[in-house]
């Protein structure tokens, strides 16, 4: 009987210890040990396998939960239009997520998936999402902290879908407005692009005062990682023509294309995506020396670097034609995380006989797994992998209508009002007989969003998402007694036979997105000019152009009597009501030079050949109308 007491006091000093050797062992789940013992513990544990599985990105059409556990893979993507349905609702998409993140959390160590998305206006893949104005417009605005608030809807909106991490924002500097592009800079001016960079804090969160440079932050669950992209010299191409050639000197790389990188960087950018341009004829994907050697060594850049979608296959031309080449080239250079996004099988065997066969070095596997695991630590993965509905009522909430809104309004550029600044034709009154709205872009939501929207290339129509057109706006403005008339593209005698007191006219671009937008003419499609002619020959008018970049129209400038630049203004048209009729005022500034034809390109301002229509800068002002 005495012994009793003895041996239940072993069996608890043998539980104890079991329970000690049990935390020793999951030291990296503890959120309380310091981030470099938690990656050093998880590190320690890792086979190979396990390491380039953290390494591969893949698209959600191939991803499984199976195929995550088998593979180990540590991230997965919606590509531009990848979605889980059509109409898809926050539940369908966090249970999509969760569904793959089970098959990650499965495996022998647990370690989470890290979802990405393109969110480069909003949350602009999924249905019912607020869709903000496009960067081109937000440079306009001038006002970086409205975009940090834009940020920080995106990351809310993002998270309600369960989704923590955003390809975003795109950093490029834009030197010509003949790359597809360029509606996803903020401006041709580096200084512009650097302050637009606090949308990473607004994605991420409000970097602490303590943190160390170059280290990522992320803070919480509602916020998400940032990406900034594409690193670098993406918007310096030849002729703008995308994915092409900057030729430029080291210096022109550094002052121009590297500053909002600079910035980036010390908000705590969580990671960076390679450009699939070349600099000087290296292929950025191969370009050891900036990725290595300047961003990770001279700037201190301790988060990821990721490629781009098949970043890697196109180092050669025709692109995959010697993969064992890329994946070497690639990796050396510096990327660790590989968006492959189909032929994952094919990559991990490739990398894997490289790394046994030491072409690529294990103290290179290393950096890449130690940099995608600080994220995936930093952002709270590990405690909280599955999303929950919390937050689905973010997507598309009336607040961040009523932000996108504001965000409109203050883009708008007023390039032309009245033939003299005594008789301006802006405000438009509210109280009239009949006044006449024309042009292709007056009624379709696809149009007025442009590129990256529902699809990778943007659509047409007023059935992709919910949102106000310009020319509901204009109704849901005027007053109840004016009457409207719409027609898409009026004869001059019907416009002359109609006396009406003016006629706003909308007219631009159709979406597009990358090479598909590269343009070496950048006219307004037809029937746009017709539209112009024809309306604003016969009636006092307002054209509005929506586009996402300037576009030829000195030829037209002299029949319109207002002329405004609207750019890509997204879901919330009324935004462009808002002004037009006086409610508020414009106050936009081009971020954009605006050219008088394209054979001056590439022309920025500062140029010594600077001769534009409207110049950097340039927009007219007007105030909010008291009778309205």
């Amino acid at each position: 009987m005495a012994r009793t007491p003895i041996s239940l006091m072993g069996l608890l000093l043998l539980c104890f210890w079991a329970a000690c050797t049990e935390a020793e062992y999951l030291k990296y789940k503890d959120p309380k040990q310091p981030l470099n013992v938690r990656i050093k513990d998880l590190m320690s544990r890792m086979t190979l396998e396990e390491k380039i599985g953290q390494m591969v990105q893949i698209d959600r059409t191939v991803a499984s939960a199976e195929v995550m556990k088998k593979y180990l893979i540590g991230s997965i993507l919606s590509g531009g239009g990848s979605v889980p349905a059509k109409e898809a609702s926050a539940e369908t998409w966090i249970n999509m997520v969760n569904d793959f993140q089970k098959g990650s959390l499965s495996t022998r160590l647990g370690i989470p998936m890290i979802y990405g998305i393109d969110a480069v206006h909003g949350h602009n893949n999924v249905y019912k999402a607020t869709i903000f104005p496009h960067n081109v417009g937000l440079g306009c605005t001038r006002d970086p902290e409205l975009v940090k608030r834009i940020g920080a809807a995106t990351a809310l909106e993002v998270r309600a879908t369960g989704i923590p991490y955003v390809f975003a924002p795109c950093i490029a500097v834009c030197r010509d407005p003949r790359w597809g592009r360029c509606y996803e800079s903020y401006s041709e001016d580096p200084k512009i692009v650097q302050a637009m960079t606090v949308i990473v804090q607004g994605l991420q969160g409000d970097i602490p005062t303590n943190s160390r440079k170059g280290v990522p932050f992320v803070g919480g669950r509602e916020k998400v990682v940032a990406c900034a992209k594409h690193f670098v010299g993406d918007g310096g191409t030849t002729k703008g023509i995308n994915e092409n050639n900057t030729v430029i000197d080291r210096h022109g790389l550094l002052s121009i294309h590297m500053p909002g990188y600079y910035n980036s960087i010390i908000e705590g950018v969580a990671t960076i995506m390679v450009s699939y341009t070349s600099w000087n004829g290296i292929k950025m994907h191969a370009n050891r020396d900036l990725v290595t050697g300047f961003l990770k060594n001279t700037l201190r850049f301790r988060g990821f670097v990721i490629s781009d979608w098949q970043g890697i296959d196109r180092i050669t031309t025709p692109p995959h034609a010697n993969y064992s080449y890329s994946i070497e080239t690639g990796i050396h250079a510096g990327i660790d995380m590989v968006m492959v996004p189909y032929n994952y099988t094919e990559f991990i065997d490739g990398i894997t006989v490289q790394v046994k066969n030491k072409i690529i070095p294990m103290s290179r596997i290393d950096d890449a797994v130690k940099r995608i695991l600080r994220v995936k630590f930093v952002m709270g993965l590990f405690e909280n992998p599955l999303a929950d509905h919390s937050l689905v009522n973010q997507l598309g909430s009336q607040e961040h209508r009523e932000l996108a809104r504001e965000a409109v309004r203050r883009s708008l550029v007023l390039l032309k009002n009245g033939e003299s600044a005594d008789k301006p034709l802006l405000p438009l009154p509210k109280k009239a007989p009949k006044i006449l709205v024309a042009g292709s872009h007056a009624d379709n939501l696809g149009y007025q969003c442009g590129g990256w929207t529902i699809e990778w290339q943007g659509l047409s129509g007023n059935n992709l998402t919910s949102g106000t057109t310009i020319l509901t706006a204009i109704k849901n403005t005027i007053d109840p007694k004016t009457e409207l008339v719409y027609k898409e593209n009026p004869d001059a005698d019907y416009v002359k036979s109609n006396k009406f007191s003016y006629a706003i006219v909308v007219v631009g671009e159709h979406p597009y997105a990358e090479t598909f937008g590269d343009s070496l003419n950048l006219t307004i499609p037809d029937p746009g000019p017709s539209t112009i002619t024809n309306v604003c020959g016969a009636v006092k008018c307002v054209v509005i152009v929506i586009s996402g970049r300037p576009v030829v129209i000195q030829p037209y400038i002299s029949s319109i009597d207002a002329l405004v630049a609207a750019w890509l203004p997204g879901t919330e048209g009324q935004g462009v009501a808002d002004v037009l009729f006086g409610d508020y005022g414009f106050s936009g500034k081009l971020s954009r030079t605006w050219f008088k034809n394209v054979d001056q390109l590439p022309m920025n301002v500062g140029d010594p050949h600077y001769d534009p229509l409207f110049p950097f800068g340039f927009g007219l002002a007007t105030k909010p109308t008291k009778a309205n």
